[in-house]
């Protein structure tokens, strides 16, 4: 497999991270265009996000464990992916803002660091 395979992996990993980000950050104005949209940009976005988010985390982290031997990254992932998946039982308010950007951000660093870590 492509030495490419690995690191395109974590930076669509990072973009996905990104995304969700600018989702939860920008809530006023998300959750007008969802009001907008109808059906098909409701909460089950957040269901699709972390199915998107945990296997393409699962493969890329435990891919740069195996190539560099850093178990811990793979770990700040899953703490990470963790919290999101807290976030949606949180419901909307409450702890769901805080916990779906602390997961994230968790998340992107482990990323990002599985990408410095493999060079």
């Amino acid at each position: 497999m492509s030495r490419r395979f690995p690191r395109l992996l974590d930076r669509s990993a990072l973009a996905l991270s990104g995304l969700c980000l600018v989702h939860c950050l920008a809530g006023s104005l998300l959750v007008t265009l969802f009001a907008a949209s109808g059906d098909w940009l409701g909460h089950d976005v957040h269901f699709i996000g972390l199915a998107l988010a945990l296997p393409l985390a699962a493969v890329a982290l435990w891919r740069g464990v195996a190539r560099h031997g850093r178990a811990a990254i793979a770990l700040l992932g899953a703490l990470g992916i963790t919290l999101m998946a807290a976030s949606l039982l949180a419901g909307h308010g409450g702890a769901e803002l805080p916990l779906s950007v602390a997961g994230v951000a968790l998340l992107g660093l482990a990323h990002w660091w599985n990408l410095r870590a493999a060079r």
